[in-house]
């Protein structure tokens, strides 16, 4: 990943001793993208906020109160655990100020005859109530030159930007900013007009597009980790995009693929040889004996999925293809593959096809996800390391006043309830030991008594320590409550797995609980489950040591053991070539781990024995997004021992 070349509106503004841990070597590869947009500054900034407003209310988090009369930068606590900064104002440089920000003091530069620059009752203020800082003292007009005093005209600039802190269960903090800016320049055709009476309107006004910059990035706490992959395209890109028109130079970026027909290859290849392209650009073909539609949702639009605003997508019609290749004679596309199309290319030039790369229909079919990070490597590469335009480099760094950090919240939340275990131990004063393989709870008071006792005999506590295991001895018993003796209780317990997630069918896996041994079977899932999420810790911090099978056959002192023999790395080899039994193992998994929210599960535990023979497949995506995926809990799946 290279750096920034130019600074960007999501840097300067970290607080102050974070590290840029996204940028360093293994860290996940940040999501960071720049695209242009023609319509107003107001309506790009009211569709961010609407965005994210939809995005967190998806979540479960509160929303952002409205904009408003607000201060220039203040950070407002959404619920118990996210942030929202906001902040805008004028670039720094602007000469002027614009009047959509400042209505009261700039409706005084058109002026200073007339009535529009007498003083403001209210002090000069911005319209969130704040003293303008280019205003002179309160009652006075601001310090803005009169028509006929010599100074230059330049530009005029001002921008706003939303930062959103969402942290999980992984330590780790989810960093999502927005940063839109714009720049207009105001020539005057006559400054030498009179002063006296109405002044003739000799002043124009060229509005610049309007530059947004997204960047989503994971920070985490603690110790380095491995590198978890990349920060998936967040959510708001693929809302935003659509609704932007937005474009980069000639070349219109979409959320889905643009097809091109035989009359529009003349305006592709002139966006793909076009000097103001700056990301790159993908384009795909058909095969001949395949139909366009069935191509796109089959093949084309999962390994695209990860391209979202890093890239124009285009994908060629049967009969528009031969017309592409004839005047791309040395930068074909063809048979089904997709070509990377980077800036600068030179049509005619053989030496040049080589920077364009081509992923062929072999490496998509054989595995779609690789394939699409594959295609979105040097994308996502380009994207984060082009410089920036003028109004993003001027973007100043994002600095929330004291006491502008109010908690802002729309309602009293209730307290989430304490897990049962720790609601034992903080009411008994016991504290968790780890021996061998099993969690045993011992008292406090007596490991007190025995760090203090020194060169005391052991007849001395003899009396309290026999005591006191009495009491574990109860304890122990007590705390086989801990552990689920049902499934139904295992499923309304899974949030204890920060970093497991269950994406199955409840259904499935209450149903075991109508089983002889549904108890058995349960406590032993709990352990499985136990046991992954403690191999999942080490993993995401490369530490495992290998799979979650090698994980079980050596398990480090003081962590859950699973027994080696009921962990299964994979499916057997029939079961993988029977279309039927493999799909039955396709289950369902985030976007952000594949395209089709489906994945092959053929890593499982074994749970249970007996004609039912249950089973939990999973998927470990540690090295991805940092979690596992827990796809089904039920009776075993159909393979060649089963009825």
């Amino acid at each position: 990943m290279t750096s920034d070349h130019a600074p960007t509106s999501g840097r300067q503004a970290e607080t102050p001793g974070l590290p840029r841990q996204a940028d360093q070597p293994g860290r996940a590869v940040p999501y960071r993208t720049t695209l242009t947009t023609t319509l107003p500054f107001d309506d790009v900034l009211s569709l961010v906020d609407e965005a994210l407003g939809a995005w967190l209310k998806q979540e479960g988090h509160d929303e952002p109160p409205p904009v408003g009369r607000s201060p220039r930068a203040e950070r407002l606590r959404l619920g118990e655990r996210v942030l929202l900064d906001r902040d805008a104002g004028p670039l720094p440089g602007s000469i002027g100020t614009p009047a959509a920000l400042f209505p009261a003091t700039a409706s005084a530069t058109v002026s200073q005859s007339g009535p529009a620059c007498q003083s403001d009752p209210s002090g000069q203020s911005d319209p969130s109530g704040h003293p303008d800082p280019a205003a002179g003292p309160a009652g006075t007009a601001p310090a803005v030159p009169g028509p006929d005093a010599a100074h230059p005209v330049g530009p005029v600039g001002r921008y706003a930007r939303r930062r959103l802190r969402t942290p999980d269960g992984a330590h780790r903090t989810h960093l999502l900013t927005v940063t839109v800016a714009t720049t207009s320049t105001t020539t005057r055709a006559d400054p030498g007009a009179p002063t006296g009476g109405e002044r003739a309107e000799t002043d124009s006004e060229v509005q610049e597009p309007v530059v947004l910059r997204l960047e989503a990035e994971h920070l985490t706490s603690g110790p380095p980790v491995r590198s978890p992959g990349r920060v998936p395209v967040p959510e708001v890109a693929r809302t935003l995009l659509p609704l932007l028109d937005a474009h980069d130079g000639p070349a219109p970026l979409t959320v889905q693929p643009r097809v091109v027909t035989a009359a529009e290859v003349d305006d592709l290849i002139d966006q793909l040889c076009d000097p103001e392209r700056r990301l790159a650009a993908v384009v795909v073909s058909v095969p001949p004996s395949t139909p366009l539609e069935e191509w796109l949702a089959e093949q084309v639009q999962p390994v695209l999925h990860q391209l979202t605003g890093l890239a124009s997508l285009h994908v060629l019609d049967h009969a528009a293809l031969p017309l592409f290749n004839v005047a791309f004679e040395f930068h074909k596309v063809y048979g089904g593959a997709m070509r990377t199309y980077l800036p600068e290319v030179d049509p005619a030039s053989r030496a040049d096809a080589g920077r364009h790369q081509v992923l062929a229909t072999r490496r998509m079919a054989e595995d779609t996800r690789r394939a699409a990070g594959l295609l979105a490597r040097e994308p996502r590469q380009i994207a984060a390391a082009i410089p920036q335009p003028s109004a993003l480099a001027a973007v100043p760094p994002l600095v929330v006043p004291a006491e502008h950090r109010q908690p802002v919240r729309s309602g009293t939340a209730p307290e989430a309830p304490r897990p049962r275990v720790d609601e034992r131990r903080r009411r008994t004063g016991q504290r968790p030991v780890r021996s061998g393989s099993r969690l045993c709870v011992v008292p406090a008071p007596l490991i007190a008594a025995l760090e203090e006792s020194g060169p005391r005999s052991t007849a001395a506590l003899r009396a309290p320590a026999e005591a006191a295991f009495a009491r574990l001895a109860r304890d122990v018993a007590t705390d086989k409550e801990l552990v689920p003796d049902s499934f139904g209780e295992l499923v309304c317990r899974f949030a204890e797995f920060p970093l497991l997630q269950f994406t199955g069918d409840e259904k499935e896996t209450v149903a075991l609980d109508g089983q002889p041994d549904g108890a058995g079977w349960a406590r032993l899932a709990w352990d499985g489950l136990t046991a992954l999420q403690e191999y999942a810790a080490a993993a995401v911090r490369g530490e495992a040591g290998g799979d979650f099978k090698a994980w079980c056959e050596h398990t480090p002192p003081g962590c859950h053991h699973f027994p080696p023999r009921k962990a299964v790395r994979w499916e057997s080899r029939t079961v993988e070539s029977h279309a039927k039994w493999k799909r039955e193992r396709m289950l369902p998994v985030p976007s952000c781990v594949d395209a089709s929210r489906r994945a092959f599960m053929g890593a499982h535990l074994r749970i249970g024995g007996g004609s039912t023979a249950p089973r939990l497949h999973y998927l470990d995506d540690c090295s991805g997004s940092g979690r596992i995926y827990v796809g089904y809990i039920g009776q075993h799946l159909t393979n060649t021992r089963t009825n």
